[in-house]
């Protein structure tokens, strides 16, 4: 792998941008910079949590493995996005699962200790990170509610509203998610089989909702996916 290269993100990356200058510098003088291609691995499930990671630039797939050995796509990340800071947070504490690059990524990392160094000096910071984490957790109970209650059109339907708010551009033809995602990454984030999610996305194609353009899936009718989702009859 490259050696790390000299960057200067900070006032880019919103947990980040309003630490003082001296403090950006301080960070920029012990965070490691790396990039990665697409496909490879940033860690493995299993491997210690002694980094906190911050997407810079790219897309990442937070991975889990099953028993029967099959990869499972939990979440995908973009720029901005600090992950696995659960594990981090606490010394001994191994990975959950894996991540991934899913196009060519840049990864910042910065030791664990490092930022909790920088915590504690920065009141503020400790905030913006605990909402982020209560943001996080509350992500978890929604999805883990759905998984419950919610049948599996209004999953998939709330998959696509929240991937097309955090990963999608507009067009003449509607927004355009801007990551490449299979139906197998897509039925794994919604917690249904493959092929209960291939029958979903037929209708949707067939309703005139959503449809493929080279490999990237375009959403036409965001409305009736969100009515979908909020558990009302699309008009």
């Amino acid at each position: 792998m490259p050696p790390p290269k000299p960057h200067r993100p900070w006032q880019t990356l919103p947990l980040f941008n309003r630490l003082s200058s001296a403090e950006q510098d301080a960070l920029d003088r012990q965070t490691i910079e790396l990039p990665f291609t697409k496909g490879e691995f940033i860690f493995r499930q299993g491997d210690p949590a002694e980094w906190f990671h911050i997407v810079k630039e790219g897309t990442v797939k937070c991975v889990k493995s099953t028993p029967e050995g099959r990869e499972v796509t939990l979440k995908v990340l973009r720029p901005g996005d600090l992950f696995c800071c659960e594990a981090s947070a606490f010394a001994g504490s191994p990975h959950p699962g894996c991540a991934q690059a899913m196009e060519p990524t840049t990864i910042l990392k910065i030791h664990r200790k490092t930022l909790l160094d920088v915590i504690e000096r920065n009141p503020r910071l400790a905030i913006e990170i605990i909402q982020y984490l209560g943001d996080r957790l509350r992500e978890v109970q929604e999805q883990a509610k759905a998984f419950a209650l919610d049948r599996a059109e209004q999953r998939v339907a709330s998959l696509l509203v929240d991937l097309a708010k955090k990963a999608g551009v507009s067009t003449p033809d509607g927004i355009r998610l801007t990551i490449r995602l299979t139906q197998q990454d897509l039925a794994d984030m919604a917690g249904l089989t493959l092929e209960t999610t291939s029958r979903i996305f037929s209708r949707f194609k067939k309703a005139r909702w959503i449809s493929r353009a080279s490999r990237y899936l375009v959403i036409h009718d965001l409305p009736a996916l969100t009515a979908l989702a909020n558990h009302s009859a699309p008009s």
